[in-house]
């Protein structure tokens, strides 16, 4: 059998589940995920679980918040006033926005506050400060 060591190119079906038991994302219902490990693709805990498998085989891990999307960090949150938000958006509670860095390099937040005063925008990524875990088997080793 053929064993999943670094540098090679994997497929893999996966379900992701939080603590308490809802799944935030599967390949079950789609083709397998495809990437090649040790380059970085993936939360470095997922790709871990994957090295030393056989094609065929299923297991099931934990992945710290540390391992995965790391803590959530108050300091990637902040509030922008009313009068400064754009005309042409009218702001909503879980709406995800594209911001653009000084460099031009772009990221993602989504408003998590809104109030008389302004609208409250978190940089972190929605798992952040959460174990997640995976149940995933390995189908080929390309």
């Amino acid at each position: 059998m053929s064993q999943a060591k670094n540098g090679d190119t994997v497929k893999v079906h996966y379900t992701g589940t939080l603590k308490d038991g809802s799944v935030f994302d599967s390949s079950r219902e789609r083709e397998p995920l495809e990437f090649t490990l040790g380059s970085g693709q993936l939360i470095p805990g997922f790709e871990e679980a994957v090295v030393g498998m056989n094609i065929g085989d299923s297991k099931t891990v934990t992945i710290a918040a540390d391992d995965a999307y790391g803590q959530y960090r108050d300091d990637m949150r902040m509030e922008v006033p009313m009068e400064q938000f754009p005309d042409n958006i009218t702001p909503e509670v879980g709406q995800q926005l594209q911001l653009s860095n000084p460099d031009g390099s772009t990221f993602l937040v989504v408003i998590s506050e809104i109030s008389d005063s302004g609208v409250t925008l978190d940089a972190n990524h929605p798992l952040a400060g959460k174990d997640l875990t995976f149940e995933i088997e390995l189908v080929e080793v390309v």
